[in-house]
């Protein structure tokens, strides 16, 4: 059994006295389509082993009792009175309840303890795992028989209604339909997906920290896309059929340059362009064009860095110290930007050179340890540890 989830069984069996069931929800990293989620694009993510594990049981009345095992943190809440809390990381879960009954479901009071080794603040997406996490959780001791693709939304819903933070849906998407040795193509719009296939055998995902406490992203992340949409609403003059720049071509918005200030045109070429490259990238998965998708993951970067200035100084060293290591087949940062995380792909055999130069570079530039995480492609959330239920 994982060390962490025996951990948090462990806790939970002290608190309580019963024995639970453990669910285990994922972090996520996403190899290529940054910023296009809200721009009704493409995303390519997968589910990594890193996780939080929910231990859960159902309780006789209408209390919820949280205790979150790393934080040492704990609260406690009725059905009948949900409000925000003052404590960050519950907020996340009472969205999730709320949300619960807000379609019209009836469940019982729980018990939970949750912990888990997915790093906060690294991009790696702790909010989905908790929300969709819990949302599975109270699903299976329930017997609601919420259907998965609800189970995302309603987990999306509490981020944007109960938390206030007006994310898309990849985050909570891949945390329920990850699979093993796949990752996801996600159409924003329409929410279709298809899996492609990951090597993870011959090439591993490695993750550099920047340790850069992402502290512009609220702010930015809503003026990238006002920006975006001050473009879409620039080209639904010559183009009224455009919903989103989901529905722009190259040629349209090169067409139309004049019209444009620099900044509103260089954000909406660096989206345009990267719904491209996750397609293209794509058929290199399928084709076994491995060094293909990588200069794609640079085309990534570049762009994040030129275009929609996401970027920051630590992460343009990270790329830029990565591309020059042998073994490397494609390096760009990951998430919403300003700190947070650079995804490398690298050749297995090269793994151990790889983690060893980094690390040096990293203490000669930044004059701190690195902080550098290896991971696989996992399944989305599930049972980890089954417990018959009471119910």
């Amino acid at each position: 059994m994982n060390p962490i989830a025996s951990e948090i069984e462990q806790k939970f069996c002290e608190l309580f006295q019963e024995t639970p069931l453990i669910i285990r929800s994922p972090g996520r990293v996403n190899l290529i389509g940054e910023h296009t989620d809200y721009n009704e694009g493409f995303v390519l993510p997968a589910a990594i082993d890193k996780a939080i594990y929910f231990a859960i049981t159902v309780r006789d009345d209408e209390i919820c009792s949280l205790h979150a095992s790393d934080l040492k943190e704990s609260y406690e809440f009725h059905l009948k009175e949900i409000r925000k809390s003052e404590l960050g990381w519950s907020n996340y879960l009472l969205g999730v309840v709320d949300q619960i009954l807000k379609l019209g479901y009836t469940i019982k009071g729980f018990n939970c303890v949750f912990g888990g080794d997915i790093p906060i603040g690294a991009g790696l997406s702790s909010s989905a795992a908790l929300e969709a996490g819990l949302a599975y959780g109270l699903n299976e001791i329930n017997q609601l028989h919420i259907n998965p693709m609800e189970l995302v939304k309603l987990s999306q819903r509490a981020e944007n209604e109960f938390v206030g933070v007006q994310c898309g849906i990849m985050d909570q998407m891949i945390n329920i339909f990850g699979r093993e040795n796949q990752v996801l193509q996600l159409d924003c719009r329409s929410l279709e997906y298809r899996y492609f296939p990951f090597e993870s055998e011959r090439i591993k995902i490695v993750l550099c920290d920047s340790q850069v406490q992402r502290e512009l992203w609220s702010s930015e992340y809503n003026l990238r896309r006002s920006q975006c949409e001050k473009g879409v609403e620039i080209l639904q003059k010559f183009y009224p059929e455009v919903i989103s720049l989901r529905d722009v071509s190259l040629e349209q918005l090169m067409a139309h340059r004049d019209v444009f200030d620099t900044i509103v045109f260089n954000r909406c070429k660096y989206v345009i362009e990267e719904n491209q490259r996750v397609l293209d990238g794509c058929q290199d998965l399928s084709e076994g064009n491995f060094e293909g998708f990588g200069q794609k993951m640079y085309q990534s970067h570049t762009g994040l860095m030129k275009e929609y200035e996401v970027s920051c100084e630590e992460l343009d060293f990270l790329v830029d110290a990565a591309s020059k290591q042998p073994g490397v087949i494609g390096a760009r940062m990951m998430g919403a930007g300003f700190g947070g995380c650079t995804i490398n792909l690298v050749w297995a055999d090269q793994l151990e050179r790889f983690e060893h130069a980094m690390t040096e570079e990293f203490i000669q530039r930044m004059n701190k340890d690195a902080k550098i995480y290896i991971t696989e492609i996992t399944t989305g959330a599930a049972i980890y540890k089954e417990k018959i239920m009471n119910l």
